[in-house]
């Protein structure tokens, strides 16, 4: 007799054999009870969470002679001739290769024919969305108002490809990723019914890897114990089938990034290429790895949301307390952005060793995490200096007294060079008038000209030369005295690194100035001059 995959042996033939869909489960059950069969059903959700399984035990339930708490009794002739696939009553169509108008017309003309025998005809549609949009349209009418002896089951994995006039004629049922806890109960009731001896660290490590499909975990169980046909099935046999690495690895890792070993994270990376571990597998743990570590930082009592024992969860806080939240969150978009890019890379290793540069190097990368995480270096050697200097100053007295036996050279320093400014031109000096404001406000301004000077304005009085014209002789007064014209005068050579004067005049004794405005043509002409080169003869 032929192998039969365990996926396939172990399909569900119940509702009671389900996993982690309890809330369809009831649902269905309590409509067969009570004898509210809709007409249209839509079955959504990822891969392998029991769509098309449930969909066939429910078309069984509707036809069961002697159906058991809404379950299918799986003794009558009905649900033995659906369960061999030998009965008319319940079709099966594959969308993906049967998606053109052709085929729902074929549908329409079949649903005219009642049942010969059971109560129910059940079309179940799977991957629904890859109908055409022709396919649609001709189903619709059907679905809408179909035979009162026609059930429409539809399966599919991308429900938003569906149109809304579909939708709004189905009841829709989402099926949930399937619990890690869930799968992992489910593989260790089979491999005992199959007589295989696996470790349980082994199995949830399977159930982890299916991502919430339960096919996905019989198809990598079956994989893993073909590989070790009759072995233990342990943990580290499943590492090696799958490509995947152990935590220790991820562990050295980490460390190797927190200690900024470019150098050990390429070696590294090198020995898992040689040992044959899927890259790509390789970065999806070690952002899990991550994940466990910002957790465990990050939640008073990590021990309820991650799966390991109480030796590795120790382990796995004292890592996690060597890096700050920030950082790990860097670290983990990083290697979230490069899961997806490898899926289409055809130099994986490339990417993953500068992801890995990226981590130790931050300096590399001008982003605002990489800044942070320069800062929080630069803090930490700046915390570790004082125990630096303490070591300096304990080596100071054996310095003084191999210096007190020699002759001590004391150089004169030099004299500081006094550095010029150049004198303010008349860009600057109009810079100053429209900033004259902040000028009037700075704080190093002192004595009674910081109050007096913002009744003040100024204008340009000739090269390098400000002139303050005040609004009245109290003022006037005021600003008008050596002491707080210097002192106005350093605080503005400082600001402008530029040279100049201040004069001080009330506003009543300024002369009116004339504005003469000349055009460009008057301009041009006023300078243009005319030179008469003359040629000498006698050269």
């Amino acid at each position: 007799m032929s192998y039969t995959a365990l996926y396939r042996k172990w399909r569900p033939t119940s509702f009671e054999e389900v996993r982690g869909q309890d809330h369809i489960v009831k649902t269905l059950k309590n409509q067969i009870n009570s004898g509210r069969i809709g007409h249209a059903y839509l079955f959504c959700g990822t891969r392998g969470t029991g769509k098309t399984s449930i969909a066939k035990i429910f078309a069984r339930a509707v036809n069961c002679e002697h159906p058991v708490d809404g379950s299918p009794c799986g003794e009558c002739s009905m649900c033995r001739q659906i369960a061999e696939g030998a009965s008319l009553n319940v079709v099966e169509i594959d969308a993906a290769s049967n998606n053109g108008v052709e085929n729902i017309r074929d549908i329409r003309e079949q649903v005219q024919y009642p049942p010969t025998d059971g109560r129910y005809r059940v079309y179940i549609i799977d991957e629904v969305h890859m109908l055409s949009i022709g396919a649609f349209n001709a189903l619709l009418k059907t679905l809408e108002e179909p035979p009162s002896y026609v059930i429409f089951i539809l399966a599919t994995t991308e429900v938003h490809k569906i149109p809304i006039t579909i939708l709004s004629r189905c009841q829709r049922y989402d099926f949930k990723r399937i619990s890690i806890d869930t799968i992992a109960g489910r593989l260790a009731e089979l491999t005992q019914a199959e007589q295989i001896d696996v470790d349980d660290r082994a199995l949830r490590y399977v159930a982890r890897a299916a991502d919430g499909s339960m096919r996905d975990a019989l198809s990598l169980l079956d994989q893993c114990v073909a590989f070790h046909f009759g072995e233990k099935l342990t943990y580290d046999n499943v590492l090696e089938v799958l490509g995947a690495v152990d935590n220790r690895v991820f562990s050295k890792l980490f460390q190797a990034v927190l200690a900024s070993d470019t150098k050990a994270c390429i070696r590294e990376i090198e020995e898992m290429i040689i040992q044959g571990r899927d890259l790509s597998q390789l970065v999806n743990d070690f952002v899990w790895y991550m994940r466990n570590l910002l957790i465990a930082k990050t939640t008073d009592e990590p021990g309820d949301m991650l799966d390991m024992s109480e030796e590795n969860l120790a382990v796995l806080k004292e890592e996690a307390a060597g890096v700050d939240t920030e950082t790990l969150m860097r670290y983990i978009r990083i290697f979230s952005e490069l899961s997806g890019q490898l899926r289409y890379a055809s130099q994986k290793r490339i990417l993953v060793e500068i992801a890995f540069i990226k981590l130790t190097t931050p300096s590399m990368e001008q982003n605002l995490d990489s800044i942070l995480q320069r800062i929080t270096l630069l803090e930490q050697k700046m915390q570790e200096m004082p125990d630096n200097l303490q070591k300096l100053a304990s080596l100071a007295p054996a310095a003084g007294q191999a210096a007190s036996s020699k002759t001590a050279v004391v150089e004169t320093p030099p004299e500081p060079k006094t550095v010029s400014l150049p004198p303010a031109q008349y860009e600057d000096l109009m810079l100053m008038r429209k900033e004259w404001g902040r000028i009037a406000s700075l704080s190093q301004l002192v004595g009674s000209i910081r109050l007096s000077l913002p009744k003040t304005s100024v204008e340009p009085a000739g090269e390098g030369c400000l002139c303050i014209v005040c609004t009245d002789e109290n003022t006037f007064g005021i600003i008008n005295r050596e002491p707080e014209l210097k002192n106005l005068q350093e605080v503005v050579q400082e600001k402008y690194k530029k040279t100049l004067q201040f004069k001080v005049r009330l506003e009543s004794s300024a002369v009116p100035q004339r504005t003469v405005y000349v055009s460009d043509e008057d301009l041009k002409n006023a300078i243009h001059t005319d030179v008469i080169v003359e040629e000498d003869d006698s050269v």
